[in-house]
């Protein structure tokens, strides 16, 4: 969304990447090659619908090729053109280094609004999408692996999975150029909770640290912080499902389309969401909270944890001034542009950065590839020989007990537990937290270590230009 007097987001993304570079020891032709955007393709194909050719215009960019494959969504939506699929693309690159993940930085979108067609038509023109794309390498487990994004889910990647599998018979890892599958279709389990999973992990390890929480203005952990969410599609909706249900959030707040829902006592997500299910995706007429057509104004109500999960450039200049949520956490992709930055963080906000905060979706997306090119699901090997030490382990305790009679036993909760091996959904979680933990500590470090950065982007920034930097060196630039 384009904001009146505020750069592109294009250009935001750029602003931002040099505010980090002029802290660092970077030569200018370096810093070019990573800021640059290697190359964005242009398809524009035509589809028999309804008794008529219909032509539609998409779009893929690679951003940097410093590891291959690359990685990024695949967007449907009205909005989608080639600045911000480009600025996508970036973040992707400078996401990927950030959490670890061997991949550059890719993003692909469909001018398109998948609402006004039905499913099978829908199927034609992904179909037709994904051809263009996989017979010049842009879709390839090697090359470039697309994933879900805005207006597309598990469905579209298994119809992209399959068109590829169509054009490549013999190759044994074909469910590998794509990520974000039904597990019946080569998925991983987790995948598609998973950015909002690691929103949840993100805000858990900021308030770890009680000082950085204190930065905020905030104490203690999760339970009973005042959580606004913007944007109820899956990010929104899985982070504050976890939020309210596991960590003792209140989400006294949701914005959609149609406006927001608003109740201090607290609202239920989960109802929420199957509201909507049977309204056409609406709030409106929900009957267990107040309904503000304007939603964008409920965006500035007080809270402790504002969660933007939907489109980018929705905290602008226009309301920055008004935002009074101490932290905000960027669930979605550039939601707030270069300008509200600087306001929000002079006012002494504290921002947990997009490329942070969203990496849960391309880590387990990384875990999914990983399985496809093994060829063996999570767990399958070591889950029963777990279960068999615990229960050693267990049977031996149990009769040291009987043989000294010392009348103690294990509680049937903990033997449950103990005992149970980890399972795939278990390891991807597992795997998941121990990535968000990882990478926020790298991010702190900079943060605390280096007065002159000032905010966590920055220090994101940093972390992973330092990262990409070190790539290119390694292959001789």
């Amino acid at each position: 969304m384009s904001v009146a007097g505020e750069p592109s987001f294009r250009e935001s993304v750029d602003m931002m990447f040099r505010r980090a570079t002029a802290l660092m020891d970077l030569g200018p032709g370096l810093q070019e090659k990573i800021r640059v955007c290697n190359s964005t393709y242009t398809v524009r194909f035509g589809v028999r619908l309804r008794g008529k050719i219909e032509t539609f215009v998409g779009y893929r960019s690679v951003h940097s090729e410093h590891m291959e494959p690359v990685k990024g969504g695949i967007r449907y939506s009205l909005g989608v053109n080639q600045d911000e699929v480009e600025a996508l693309a970036a973040l992707m690159t400078y996401k990927c280094a950030l959490v670890e993940t061997p991949f550059g930085g890719s993003k692909g979108g469909l001018c398109i609004d998948p609402r006004a067609w039905d499913e099978h038509e829908l199927e034609q023109i992904t179909r037709r999408f994904a051809y263009e794309l996989i017979k010049r390498d842009l879709i390839h487990p090697a090359q470039n692996v697309p994933a879900p994004d805005m207006g597309t889910g598990e469905r579209e990647m298994a119809w992209i999975a399959d068109q590829y599998a169509r054009m490549n018979t013999t190759d044994i890892n074909a469910k590998a150029c794509v990520t974000g599958k039904p597990p019946h279709a080569g998925g991983i389990q987790g995948r598609v909770e998973a950015t909002g999973r690691g929103v949840q992990y993100a805000l858990r390890e900021f308030f770890r640290n009680p000082e950085d929480a204190a930065i905020a203005g905030l104490s203690g952990d999760l339970d009973g912080k005042r959580v606004v969410v913007q944007g109820l599609g899956n990010v929104g909706y899985h982070a504050a499902k976890f939020l309210s249900e596991e960590d003792g959030a209140k989400v006294v707040a949701i914005i959609e389309r149609d406006g927001a829902l608003v109740n201090e006592a607290g609202i239920d997500v989960e109802d929420v969401r199957q509201w909507m299910n049977s309204s056409g995706g609406m709030l409106a007429g929900y009957p267990k909270a107040q309904h503000v057509v304007d939603g964008a104004k409920v965006l500035e109500m007080a809270c402790d944890i504002l969660i933007p999960a939907a489109l980018e450039g929705v905290i602008n200049l226009g309301n920055a001034a008004r935002i009074q949520a101490p932290l905000i956490i960027e669930a979605a992709n550039g939601p707030i542009t270069y300008g509200a930055d600087e306001v929000l963080r002079a006012k002494g906000c504290v921002i947990i950065p997009d490329m942070y905060a969203n990496a849960g979706g391309v880590t387990v997306s990384y875990f999914e590839w990983v399985k496809n090119l093994s060829h063996i699901r999570f767990g399958r090997m070591q889950r029963r020989a777990e279960e068999s030490r615990s229960r050693l382990l267990v049977e031996e305790l149990e009769r040291l007990s009987n043989d000294q009679h010392l009348g103690w036993e294990l509680t049937p909760d903990f033997k449950k537990k103990f005992l149970q091996g980890s399972d795939e959904l278990a390891l991807v979680r597992s795997g998941l937290d121990d990535t968000m933990r990882t990478a926020y500590q790298a991010m702190r470090e900079i943060w605390h270590g280096r007065p002159e950065v000032g905010d966590l982007r920055v220090a994101a920034y940093i972390v992973s230009i330092s990262r990409i930097a070190a790539t290119y060196k390694s292959k001789g630039l």
